[in-house]
């Protein structure tokens, strides 16, 4: 028989209780006012699914090696993002462990997973966590994520956790059953009910996701977060919620670097701003202007929110110069100014890519970048990517060119997965401009997650190999340099000095400058006086048409002498 046990409530208004024959391993739940019984919000692990018991959890019981681990800087950050159930075969974190070397070979510094915290069904992206504390059981155990940290810091990668604070998934919250102040009654938010961070019953809301963050930090020693879609979360209260959570977390381990990113549509400068100025403290800010501006110039599609961005190479470097594009000009797609002026800020407090899951999945239907391009601009892009100052992110299989797709997906009722599909439906729909040949692809469909899994037999074979190798070649320059880690505004130049190319100049006091040259036109050409400084003082140090990174190389007509390069396709040089 299930025992039952009082609780009392304590001086903060918590029902509370201390019981000495409570074992880690036993299961649990609570009733409330005579109804339930529930799972408990704050539970550490669900094994059986969200609707079901919580398991008491012993997180003291995990013998960790990660004492002299002293964190990854943000300047010398770059990311990994990674979904845990797609990565490897096991689709678990034992799985992503197990392919760990293979990561830190690339040459990124951080790994960052799409939000484990558990969610209904066996499959989803992870933005529709419900049991916000507790590792998803499909991935595996909450000493499994100990172990894949654990072994991360002993190779040097850090590890960056996607955590949701703007909603609950729709499925599975039981807050509500607890109490009736979780929710906004004022905000509304378009993936679900909004969170109260400024209403009555606010503060032990607040606390509630302020503690969710330390829990992944003290309890399994993660290095930071990105947040996603801060935009949506919504609070009036004169300290905002994500300057109080920022300024939580970097209290958090003295000494070490606890990094706290915002994924936001807004460009606002304050949020990355020091307190001192006036700002939130935020480490750094994902923007989507690089990506767009690189969409609008490789495809036809003509999306309401690419009307926004001109894909030219001047406004390409003017991005990726700037920071982000928006400073205050008036956008055509919204009809209103947006964004702020960045020029106080160094652009290692900006991440960008060419892909991330969003991307992917929500912009391109799961057709990943290296599919809407041609092989050399693919490769002259990676180089603009993780040659330019701000923090680069790669998807996960981008290094290689997977051909697996990413799409979205989900596990849900009937009732609530139909009205995802049709939903889903609408959206492709919607952006399919022009008309898509790819097929829809039900999120409901095992089938839909099931293809998305990455394969390791393509990575020793080409073309997927030699993009590996480019990969490769730019990371190991980036952090062996100390000109890629210079981020001051006097450090780095970047220009357009015609149209189709882009000059990027990295300096520093500690090694000489690096420039390299971008061609974006399909047919190539020529850009005369490109080198600033003497033509004696250059030597190529790599070029996207070098034999490791090209099977068919049509190199670069170099002419120092008369300062002139010539490209017969698009492409990309570096010199030194």
């Amino acid at each position: 028989m299930p025992l039952t046990r009082p609780l009392h409530k304590g001086a903060d208004g918590y029902l509370e209780a201390t019981y000495r024959d409570i074992h880690p391993g036993d299961l649990y739940r609570y009733t409330v006012d005579g109804n339930g019984p529930f799972p408990d919000p704050a539970s550490r692990f669900q094994p059986d699914g969200v609707h079901e018991r919580s398991q008491v959890i012993d997180p003291n019981r995990f013998l960790w090696s990660d004492g002299t681990w002293s964190g990854v800087p943000r300047e010398k950050l770059s990311i990994y993002e990674v979904h845990t159930g797609l990565y490897s075969p096991e689709g678990t974190f034992d799985g992503l462990r197990k392919r760990l070397p293979f990561i830190k070979e690339l040459g990124v510094t951080a790994i960052e997973l799409m939000p484990v915290a558990d969610f209904p069904g066996r499959r989803n992206w992870g933005y529709d966590g419900v049991s916000l504390f507790a590792p998803a059981r499909c991935y595996g155990t909450p000493d499994d994520l100990r172990r894949l940290v654990d072994e991360s810091h002993r190779i040097g990668l850090a590890v960056l956790l996607d955590v949701v604070y703007n909603h609950f998934g729709p499925d599975g919250n039981y807050t509500g059953c607890y109490s009736p102040y979780y929710v906004s009654k004022k905000h509304r938010n378009p993936w679900g009910d909004a969170l109260n961070f400024d209403g009555p019953g606010s503060t032990q809301v607040r606390r509630f996701f302020i503690e969710n963050a330390l829990h992944w930090i003290h309890e399994y020693h993660v290095d930071g977060f990105r947040l996603d879609a801060t935009h949506a979360i919504e609070d009036d209260s004169p300290r905002h919620f994500l300057e109080e959570l920022t300024e939580t977390i970097h209290r958090a381990i003295p000494g070490r670097p606890l990094h706290v990113m915002a994924e936001d549509n807004r460009n606002l400068v304050h949020m990355i701003s020091p307190s001192s100025a006036g700002g939130w403290g935020m480490d750094a800010e994902w923007t989507d202007d690089f990506h767009h501006q690189i969409l609008r110039r490789i495809s036809s599609r003509r999306a309401p929110y690419l009307l926004d961005y001109t894909g030219s190479t001047h406004d390409i470097a003017a991005t990726l110069g700037q920071g982000w594009f928006y400073r205050g000009q008036t956008s055509p797609h919204m009809g209103k100014p947006h964004g702020t002026d960045p020029a106080s800020i160094s652009p290692d407090r900006i991440v960008i890519d060419l892909q991330n899951h969003d991307h992917v999945a929500n912009y391109s239907f799961g057709v990943r970048i290296h599919r809407q391009t041609d092989g050399p601009t693919l490769r002259a892009m990676t180089v603009l990517l993780l040659c330019a100052p701000e923090i680069p992110l790669l998807f996960m299989g981008q290094e290689w060119g997977a051909s697996t797709p990413f799409h979205y997906f989900t596990d849900h009722g009937k009732e609530l997965g139909d009205r995802v599909t049709e939903g889903r439906r609408h959206e492709f729909r919607r952006y399919s401009d022009p008309p898509t040949t790819e097929p829809f692809h039900d999120p409901q469909d095992p089938d839909t997650f099931r293809i998305c899994r990455l394969r390791d037999d393509e990575i020793s074979r080409e073309p997927h190999a030699s993009l590996l190798r480019l990969h490769q070649a730019l990371l190991r320059l980036r952090n062996r340099e100390p000109a890629f880690r210079e981020t001051g505004r006097t450090d780095v130049q970047i220009t357009a000095p015609q149209d189709g190319f882009i000059t990027l100049i990295r300096s520093s006091t500690e090694s000489p400058p690096f420039f390299s040259l971008i061609c974006l036109t399909p047919g190539g050409g020529t850009l005369t006086q490109p080198f600033s400084i003497e033509s004696d003082r250059w030597k190529s140090v790599l070029s996207t048409e070098d034999t490791p990174y090209c099977q068919d190389p049509r190199p670069p007509h170099i002419d120092l002498s008369r300062n002139t390069v010539r490209f017969d396709r698009p492409g990309a040089i570096i010199l030194a």
